[in-house]
């Protein structure tokens, strides 16, 4: 005699993951970087066998070595346990924070997202005229004759900067790179996108840099049906809140970061 089971289908998931903040190395205050977001995302591929890994993009960008090794982290993950990765952008992807997106299989983004900054940028301060007025004397000694280059407190050399373009260069083909790998053959020919300029989410689909406009719960349920569940997956904070000196740091920070958003209008 058999005995009939009844079987109980589990709804479909969908991990989602936060990735803002300005993308940096020191791991400070609201900063992006793949130490703190890479353990984020390793389990977010791995657990509960999701249906696509949602990436919510936030960021004006910052550091291009943490946006390339964030990026190759979600690629990878993504080949390894065969799960899309679909980025969602809020108010900006832009440098930094598009490149991370470029490493999605699909970019959404709302009517009014900022995407793009497809370039590289290097800023500074010059005070050698100032120390001159207050009659301070800068002594350097170096070993290595570029080893002082482009020291603020001392007269800009046009040495240093012809090695600093160069440098930039190369960042900028290597962003340039990554792009054309990922979404060449969406973008469109003749037209450079790589000036550093930016656009809206209409426009970005337009040009091919997003793939439409869509939001997070009603595109995944539009494709997993209204049943889908979302599991979100963050960095694990620290259980006491941080206090004196730490304060500081971190409210520094967010001036900091508010400044890379403050670029975008944000």
């Amino acid at each position: 005699m058999k005995c009939w089971i009844p079987s109980f289908k589990s709804p479909p998931k969908v991990a989602v993951v936060r990735l803002a903040g300005v993308i940096s190395a020191n791991g400070r205050g609201a900063s992006l970087n793949d130490e703190t977001i890479g353990p984020v995302l390793e389990r977010a591929f791995r657990k509960g066998r999701p249906k696509a890994v949602a990436l919510v993009l936030n960021s004006p960008g910052g550091s291009p070595v943490q946006s390339s090794l964030i990026g190759a982290r979600i690629r990878r993950l993504s080949e390894e346990h065969g799960i899309p990765a679909i980025a969602f952008v809020e108010d900006v992807a832009a440098s930094g924070g598009y490149w991370i997106a470029s490493a999605a299989d699909e970019i959404w983004a709302d009517e009014s997202s900022i995407v793009g900054s497809i370039g590289v940028i290097s800023a500074g301060f010059g005070l050698d005229v100032w120390m001159k007025r207050q009659g301070i004397d800068r002594r350097v000694h170096t070993a290595g004759e570029n080893k002082s280059m482009l020291d603020p407190f001392r007269p800009e050399d046009p040495k240093d900067v012809a090695r600093l373009n160069a440098l930039l260069e190369q960042l900028h083909d290597t962003f340039k790179a990554q792009i054309i790998a990922r979404r060449g053959g969406k973008l469109p020919e003749g037209v450079d996108l790589f000036t550093g300029e930016v656009w809206l989410g209409r426009k970005a689909v337009e040009l091919g840099l997003i793939d439409g406009i869509g939001h997070l719960a009603p595109k995944m349920k539009e494709r997993f049906g209204d049943k889908v569940k979302f599991l979100t997956y963050g960095p694990k904070r620290p259980l006491l809140r941080r206090f004196g000196a730490q304060i500081a740091t971190d409210a520094l920070d967010g001036i900091e970061e508010r400044a890379h958003f403050a670029r975008f209008g944000l």
